[in-house]
């Protein structure tokens, strides 16, 4: 029993001294170094992959005592009011959030400028009609509108007679 305790408060103070000292890199919160987010707009949803890594110390911990802890942190990183977990494992995770862009009608769309709480490496925004990329940002800086390609459009060409 007390070589249990003393492993256990091992790990708790490697974890302990170790993460204030990898937080210091501006792309990582805690024990997670985000790598790549991309987010692909549908409609007003937006379904978000991220890829990170997670320090390899902090490891046995998920296995002993469960992801709870990563999940509320990439909830915190990615920053979305009412954002839900689609699925979850060491490396990568993927989000979707309804209501993320603002409808206009008649398929129209737009995505309003987002901050992130760190420093995305690669980020990408995918609409129907546009892919952007940023490097090395925490901020999509402008909105992007968009129209949904299954929406029955109006043309010019139609005629209406």
């Amino acid at each position: 029993m007390r070589a249990q305790a003393i492993v256990l408060l091992s790990i708790i103070l490697v974890v302990g001294f170790a993460t204030p000292a990898m937080a210091a890199s501006e792309e990582r919160y805690g024990y997670i170094k985000v790598q790549e987010v991309t987010v692909r707009l549908d409609n007003d949803t937006a379904i978000i992959h991220v890829n990170f890594t997670v320090d390899e110390g902090t490891r046995i911990i998920f296995f002993l005592l469960g992801k709870q802890d990563l999940k509320n942190k990439l909830y915190h990183i990615l920053n979305y009011d009412g954002a839900q977990m689609r699925r979850i494992d060491l490396g990568t995770a993927e989000f979707y959030v309804d209501n993320a862009s603002y409808s206009y009608g008649k398929g129209i769309f737009w995505y309003p400028s987002h901050d992130f709480k760190v420093v995305i490496p690669f980020l990408t925004i995918q609409s129907p009609q546009v892919t952007r990329t940023f490097t090395m940002t925490n901020t999509f800086p402008e909105g992007i509108g968009y129209f949904d390609t299954r929406a029955e459009q109006f043309s010019p060409l139609q005629s209406t007679v």
